[in-house]
């Protein structure tokens, strides 16, 4: 990329932009980035992010490269309530020991894409409890709520679809929008945050902030929100048929993370390494004139760049070496392994159940199906009969294999009885 690209180039190059408060004013501001930062911000729902949070954080990825401080805020107040974004029901709430577990993951995952410290484009992480659990409800009505528009939050599509379904819309969750807002506020006042980033779902939330900014310091901030990101195949990005595809190498093998981008529809390709990989945008564009003749190369580069990200570069090297082995040469030794207690298989389970139990079928009735299909093998032989037993024979080799279509193969290894 020419050195004088700037963010806000490769940010609508890459795909990042959907929304902006301003578009006209961002340059401007953008030239003075030595004194300013950005943020966007996680709630603390599980023990790690997902590929599903992946655009945001490459979005900070990029904001740190061209020198700005990217801020994160993980919502260790706010996910006591939940944002109603997107849902037809309020979020379950969850412990506060729960929620440090969370957060503690969720840095872990941040961890792998950005440079946290205290210098001036280092990334900052931020927990909102510090500010807002010192906040007097009578105080923040008297100092902010009279600059809040009930008017305007019934017109924000999340509300209005919740509405109109007649679903429960909680007073704790109207309480959101307003939190989130407050939150941007603080960062302005102390970070000089000008920026909030988050997805197409929060631009109303994300209005808030920029309104209440200009009302209490008489100031621009911008609001910027990425697209909503879906496949080709119209699936929601980051999942699988296993689940959330999770940053974590706790939570999800190096060789699956590989696997799920190894295996992107053709059309997804060249889109996906603009935002997923730090591949220069010129390099790219090379790949694209070659018109799909080598889009298996181009799926393994992608694989192999989206994986050293998360993972690190001995991990993705591993992972792809694995899959040549196993696609191009039969060797089974690298799989992800899957563990069988040795009493089950002498007492000959069904292969429907470790088909199900393994994350190759969400149930038994679609491992019955894939078996009637020809999708699934044993030791790379199709499985004819749906209620095939295994046997301590399939494990000749000291283990044995199972494979669901021509993509997803597990190792299964006997755990000896306990008895």
């Amino acid at each position: 990329m020419p050195a004088n690209h700037t963010l806000l180039e490769e940010l609508k190059e890459r795909g990042f932009i959907y929304q902006t408060t301003n578009l006209d004013g961002l340059p401007k501001m953008l030239n003075d980035k030595a004194s300013i930062s950005g943020y966007g911000g996680f709630d603390c729902t599980a023990r790690s992010l997902h590929v599903g949070n992946l655009m945001l954080i490459m979005l900070l990825r990029i904001l740190q490269k061209h020198s700005i401080r990217p801020i994160i805020i993980i919502g260790g107040a706010t996910s006591k309530i939940g944002d109603p974004s997107g849902r037809d029901t309020a979020r379950e709430v969850l412990s506060d020991e729960v929620l440090q577990e969370n957060m503690a993951g969720i840095r872990k995952s941040l961890e792998k894409f950005l440079n946290f410290g205290t210098g001036p484009d280092e990334a900052l992480l931020l927990n909102n409890e510090d500010w807002l659990n010192n906040v007097k409800y009578i105080d923040l009505l008297r100092d902010y709520g009279a600059l809040f528009s009930v008017n305007k939050m019934l017109s924000f599509e999340k509300v209005k679809l919740r509405l109109q379904k007649e679903q429960n819309l909680s007073f704790l969750e109207f309480n959101y929008p307003i939190l989130q807002a407050y939150d941007f506020l603080q960062l302005f006042k102390k970070y000089n945050c000008a920026f909030q980033f988050g997805g197409s779902d929060q631009w109303g939330n994300i209005v808030f902030g920029v309104d209440l900014i200009k009302k209490v310091m008489g100031k621009e901030a911008f609001g910027i929100t990425t697209p909503l990101l879906t496949t080709s195949s119209g699936a929601k990005m980051g999942k699988s048929q296993k689940g959330a595809l999770w940053l974590n190498e706790n939570m999800l093998s190096s060789y699956d993370y590989y696997q799920f981008w190894r295996n992107t529809d053709d059309r997804d390709v060249f889109r996906f390494m603009k935002i997923y990989t730090d591949l220069p945008l010129a390099q790219i564009k090379e790949y694209e004139k070659d018109d799909h003749k080598n889009i298996n190369e181009f799926k393994k580069i992608l694989g192999y760049e989206a994986t050293k990200l998360c993972h690190g570069e001995e991990e993705a090297s591993l992972a792809l070496e694995a899959a040549a082995k196993m696609f191009e040469q039969g060797d089974a030794a690298h799989l992800p392994e899957f563990h069988i207690d040795k009493t089950r298989v002498e007492a000959e389970v069904c292969i429907c159940e470790i088909l199900k139990e393994a994350g190759l079928a969400e149930s038994k009735g679609e491992a019955k199906r894939l078996i009637k299909g020809g999708g699934a093998k044993l030791n790379n032989t199709s499985i004819a009969d749906e209620n095939h037993k295994l046997t301590l024979e399939d494990f000749s080799a000291g283990y044995a294999t199972i494979s669901s279509g021509k993509k997803k193969h597990i190792r299964l290894l006997l755990t000896p009885s306990c008895r």
